[in-house]
């Protein structure tokens, strides 16, 4: 609609209903819900002077038994109390113990019997009555060999120490333990075995298999809260000495630089291993024929492969005969790197081809938004599961017996290798308590992949990170949905919880929020700050800010603290138009309406059936007013306006002629979480502009706003972020004027519908062959 208004130069103001200004405290500081600076972790986000940590030191020596299926290890720990306090005992994380046939795993899962179950299902529901998983401890002992006192809570052991461990003091003791490798196929699982049917062999990914320290630190103490299942691990830096005993003619992948290549490799083997650390392309160091080969027959004897590494948090391997082996260095800030992978021949198509180079590819970029990768190598294993360690991570992706695959398994075998090889950084570097903030390294994680995938190749189709693809799980039922700032065993909808929705939030924050210099400067110190340190979330909220002068708190608030949606509406536009003063002009449009809201549709019926009034049929009844027209312009008006023209200073004068078109548009908070106001304005000669306000206009009235657009073109349409960039939820109530977008509907076809329990196959590359 458009109107008319005569307060020429005057200033816009908005009334507002005592609802409008109901403030829900969006934009207040955070400050009571952070931890308060100290000594320790300041205010601005980085470690204090008196930051401390603590140090594990490990010497293992482990073996796999193939034929029993089972890890048996000896390992010595030294552990270096580094804080100010001195400790009366030390806490040990038994991870394995999740397995044990008295878990409280199994107990705390609910369940509940569908109407059609398998017999897998029915195993799960039951624990898995005939595996005796976790650890079996057979010894502990003190440096001297004496035994010491402990007590196992589930997946935590105590050990209690006949004198305290002073401030500065290191102890060191020995476990003696085995347990039974899990058939992950069968139970799921970050660790276990994958056995091949057609050939009779294994692959093994041993993960959380040895006793490990628990993290002990400034802020909560030990972190002693069980290990149910989601919750991951929180674990203090050390450097490992670790041989590994298996079948000889396994290969071993594993953490750390291996130390006695010419014990464990063949004169070829150590000749490509040389090649490939100045090679442009993968170089296979154990070939497919190789592989292939040492399927056929297993070895009776054992060989044991010796692994450094120096400032890590955890340690992991895999082995098996079926591994083939590529590699190629990489070049991070003129350090190399090797890229490796290890994978059987059911990978063989997909990652001989890809996952080396995917693997060099995440070095680069994660090396550019955090810190230079600071390891020797970096490894991704095919072992149809995904799950990260340092410098060791297990994916998927296989392709179909026929060598093709489906667009679905490529890139799913992409993306995971660039998240699992991610983790190296968040949170295998960059430290954080994965037990009580999944998002810390899923999210943090899952954003920088993001990142790596859309430079991987153009319109890479992203699971996580475009604001698009959270909008079901945002808009959805807040009965199912928990604050991203939620304990990692109480999350719903894990994966859009911990994995999306904070991936999400900090790609907006990065290209619509803050920008990438702001946002690129201020995630960088971030990890520089806390590399090889243990961050809270407080430190990462604080370093944020304190690199970019950005206030975020809002952000934080509505994203991490609430489940609140994005659904911004344009609630209604005014058009207006300067009052030209121009009565040659103004009384024509005046009288042009006065006519538009004075008619009614009587007199038109009474003419269309011949009814004529009195005074037409007397026409001496007319007098004055019946030739009088209100809007005549006479020399006055036209003086008059004269006179005001001669009184206007030239910007005045300027601003009066510009013809100026005035749109006062209301916009409408309706999901409560706040977010910048962006608008596309379509112009009548068909251009279109782009405005964007910062979240910051909420900031009075969290449930309206209102701006007003001038532009001396005509507007036809606006629309609320037009490009999908901030996850609104409901993009119909986005245009102005409303536009309604259809919904789709199916024809349900009575003969030749898709049989039950098939769908149609997504193998396009199988289809076209």
């Amino acid at each position: 609609m458009k109107r008319i208004f005569t307060a020429f130069m005057a200033f816009f103001t908005i009334a507002a209903t005592a609802q409008e200004y109901k403030n829900q405290g969006k934009f207040e500081q955070l400050d009571y819900m952070l931890r308060s600076p100290n000594v320790y972790r300041t205010a601005s986000g980085a470690p204090g002077h008196m930051y401390w940590q603590q140090k594990a030191d490990y010497k293992i020596d482990v073996t796999l038994d193939e034929g029993k299926n089972q890890i048996i290890g000896s390992e010595t720990i030294t552990y270096t109390n580094n804080s100010p306090d001195q400790l009366t005992y030390l806490w040990v994380q038994l991870d394995q113990n999740m397995r044990a046939k008295n878990s409280m795993t199994y107990d705390v899962s609910e369940t509940s019997v569908p109407d059609r179950a398998s017999e897998g299902q029915i195993d799960r529901m039951m624990g898995y009555p005939d595996y005796d998983g976790g650890h079996k401890i057979q010894k502990l002992v003190d440096a001297d060999g004496n035994d010491m006192q402990y007590t196992i809570n589930n997946t935590m052991m105590r050990i209690d120490l006949d004198e305290p461990l002073k401030a500065g003091e290191e102890i060191s003791f020995s476990i003696d333990w085995y347990y039974n490798i899990n058939d992950r196929a069968r139970m799921g699982g970050r660790g276990g075995f994958d056995h091949f049917e057609e050939d009779d062999n294994t692959v093994y990914t041993i993960t959380q298999w040895f006793p490990r320290m628990a993290v002990y630190n400034d802020f909560e103490g030990w972190q002693n809260k069980q290990f149910i299942g989601s919750g991951e691990f929180a674990l203090p830096f050390g450097d490992y000495e670790v041989n590994i005993t298996v079948p000889e003619d396994h290969i071993v992948a594993s953490t750390g630089e291996l130390q006695n290549a010419d014990a464990v490799l063949t004169a070829d083997q150590l000749e490509r291993w040389e090649k490939s650390k100045t090679a442009d392309d993968p170089v296979l160091i154990v070939t497919k024929k190789e592989a292939e080969k040492a399927e056929k027959s297993k070895a009776k004897g054992t060989k044991t492969w010796t692994y450094h590494a120096e400032n890590v948090r955890d340690f992991a391997f895999g082995s098996s005969r079926k591994f083939i082996w590529d590699a190629m260095g990489v070049d991070i800030e003129g350090k190399t790197v090797m890229a490796m992978s290890y994978y059987p021949k059911e990978a063989w198509g997909l990652w001989d081809k890809y996952s080396t180079r995917v693997v060099a590819h995440t070095l680069e970029v994660y090396s550019r938004m955090t810190i230079p990768y600071p390891y020797p190598v970096a490894i991704s294993v095919e072992a149809a599961n995904g799950m990260e360690y340092p410098m060791i991570c297990f994916n998927y992706g296989r392709p179909a017996p026929d060598g093709t695959y489906s667009a679905r398994t490529k890139y799913g075998m992409i993306g995971v290798i660039i998240h699992e090889v991610g983790h190296n950084f968040f949170p295998m570097i960059v430290n954080s308590d994965e037990r009580q903030w999944t998002w810390m390294d899923e999210g943090l994680n899952s954003f920088v992949q993001f990142v790596a995938e859309q430079e991987w190749e153009p319109n890479y189709p992203s699971r996580r990170g475009p604001a698009g693809n959270i909008v079901s799980y945002m808009k959805g039922d807040k009965d199912n949905i928990r604050p991203i700032m939620t304990n990692s065993e109480n999350i719903i909808q894990f994966g859009n919880n911990a994995y999306g929705k904070p991936a999400t939030a900090l790609n907006i924050l990065r290209e619509t929020v803050m920008g990438r210099d702001l946002f690129d400067k201020a995630f960088k110190t971030f990890s520089e700050r806390w590399a090889f340190k243990h961050p809270t979330p407080t430190d990462f909220f604080r370093t944020m800010e304190d690199a970019s002068a950005v206030d975020l708190d809002w952000f934080w608030r509505g994203w991490f603290y609430s489940v609140d949606h994005v659904d911004i509406a344009i609630k209604d536009v005014e058009w207006y138009k300067l009052d030209s003063k121009n009565p040659d002009v103004e009384n024509k449009i005046k009288k042009e309406r006065a006519e538009e809201e004075s008619y009614h549709v009587t007199p038109d019926k009474n003419k269309e059936e011949g009814i004529k009034t009195v005074v037409e049929k007397h026409p001496e009844l007319k007098d004055f007013y019946n030739s009088y027209d209100p809007f005549e312009v006479d020399s006055d008006d036209r003086k008059a306006y004269k006179s005001f023209r001669a009184s206007l200073s030239p910007k005045e004068e300027e601003l009066l002629d510009g013809g100026y078109n005035f749109y006062e548009v209301k916009y409408e908070n309706k999901g409560g979480l706040v977010m910048p106001i962006i608008v596309e304005v379509t112009y009548k000669d068909g251009s279109k502009e782009t405005l964007k306000y910062p979240a910051e206009i909420w900031r009075k009235r969290e449930n309206t706003a209102t701006k007003v657009i001038i532009s001396q073109k005509e507007i036809v349409q606006f629309q609320v972020d037009p490009k999908r960039e901030t996850a609104d939820v409901d993009e119909e109530n986005n245009y102005w004027p409303p536009r309604s977008i259809p919904n789709k509907f199916e024809l349900y076809q009575r003969r030749n519908s898709t049989p039950r329990g098939q769908s149609p196959a997504d193998n396009e590359m199988s289809r076209n062959k």
